[in-house]
């Protein structure tokens, strides 16, 4: 592959800083993962809906070589007050313990765990640096990372997975059932699959993916990321937890009244819905709530997803707006510095619709808009959002991204 001015800038950083920690990397191979733009359904996944998205161009860049021992160490860049993670294969502590909340160690300690317990025999450890430029909230660097430690650490004991949702099973494993955040596959599966150009269309109900192209009459246009500066708890720590297991409740509770569902997203009939809503919505009005985002979310999905097909970016752009204010108002996951980014873009023209992104509470917002609005967009944030939160004045950002491929392995010369 050719490489970007992107990749040889990471590339240069992860040398330099493996030289500096005596960590061998000559002839190493780099494998770089990406980020995540959702357009719907955002929340779907635990809730069973159909799941749209594309990949995007902000990177973790994983370069590792093996080791010929037992152990496994890794420096990230990003994190180096946590020193070089050496920890010896098979060897890692429990799930959930207080010694791994504070460090990034945690993912790749969970990954070792994961393998173990799905039967893989890891025995041969790696010397590795990692470097990436996701923002911390809403683009999905945790799946990131989780995927590229898994496909890394199974690449250099030379195994090899056909079934690639085994491999996001096993990514939300070490979320769920390691560290105790309770995320979906929306994140590990539309970074997995995504494909450079190319919409990733994902039904849970017989898990496949159909790949999707843009419409040849679309203009052009941008998906542009805006990082609040904000520090995001983990999901284990934040409403998305409070919101999941809202929407598992009432889902029980529907069932053990006579619907014949499993999930929110079973709620497909109106007719269904309004007798729930009529049946619940003053005992339950805030479960109500949620399954009112659901459900017209779901609703606006195939129009979405036909627009996108015939290149009508006004109409993906009003869908993507529309499900912001379901999850503001319904689903209430949003935050007020996520609230200012969408204020600030929907002042923009050229901006065809704009939400919150990932988790909720805190992180990044989204935005598409015409690519000739762009700098338009980026002046508007600069000048407005630090009159709002200036102690993010130094922190936030706003990235201008494209639809790249998932998944991609540079090998070095």
């Amino acid at each position: 592959m050719t490489l970007t001015q992107q990749d040889k800038a990471a590339l240069e950083i992860i040398h330099t800083n493996a030289r500096e920690k005596d960590l061998n990397l000559i002839g190493a191979k780099t494998r770089r993962t990406s980020s995540r733009f959702c357009l719907g359904v955002e929340h779907g996944d635990y809730n069973g809906t159909e799941l749209f998205g594309v990949g995007t161009d902000r990177f973790i860049w994983h370069t590792y070589r093996p080791n010929g021992t037992n152990r496994i160490r890794l420096y990230s860049v990003n994190f180096p007050d946590d020193g070089i993670i050496d920890f010896q294969i098979g060897s890692v502590p429990a799930p959930q313990s207080n010694q791994i909340t504070q460090t990034w160690a945690r993912f790749p300690y969970g990954v070792d765990y994961i393998l173990r317990q799905n039967g893989y025999k890891i025995n041969q450890g790696i010397d590795a640096v990692l470097y990436g430029n996701i923002p911390g909230g809403g683009m999905s660097r945790s799946a990131s990372l989780t995927l590229n430690l898994i496909l890394s650490l199974l690449d250099a004991n030379e195994i090899e997975i056909e079934d690639k949702f085994k491999i996001v099973d096993m990514a939300q494993a070490v979320e769920n059932t390691y560290i105790g955040s309770p995320c979906g596959i929306l994140d590990q599966t539309m970074i997995l699959f995504a494909r450079e150009n190319m919409g990733t269309h994902y039904n849970p109900q017989n898990r496949t993916i159909n790949y999707i192209p843009l419409g040849p009459s679309a203009a052009q246009f941008r998906i542009v990321v805006m990082d609040t500066g904000t520090d995001r708890p983990g999901l284990e720590k934040s409403t998305y937890k409070i919101r999941r297991n809202e929407c598992d409740e009432f889902a029980a509770l529907l069932k053990n009244s006579g619907y014949d569902i499993s999930c929110l997203a079973d709620v497909k009939d109106k007719n269904t819905y309004q007798r729930i809503m009529a049946e619940f919505q003053d005992t339950k009005p805030h479960l109500c709530a949620r399954l009112h985002y659901i459900f017209h979310a779901q609703e606006r999905f195939y129009q979405m997803l036909q627009s996108w097909k015939i290149g009508d970016m006004e109409t993906v752009g009003r869908i993507f707006r529309q499900d912001g204010i379901g999850l503001r108002d319904a689903y209430q996951i949003s935050g007020p510095e996520l609230e200012t980014m969408c204020d600030i873009a929907r002042t923009v023209p050229a901006v065809l619709g704009e939400r919150m992104l990932g988790g909720g509470d805190k992180g990044a917002a989204g935005a598409l808009l015409w690519a000739d609005g762009a700098d338009q967009l980026q002046q508007a944030v600069r000048n407005a959002y630090p009159r709002s939160h200036p102690q993010y004045t130094d922190k936030f950002a706003v990235h201008l991204c494209k639809i790249v491929a998932g998944v991609t392995v540079i090998e070095e010369t």
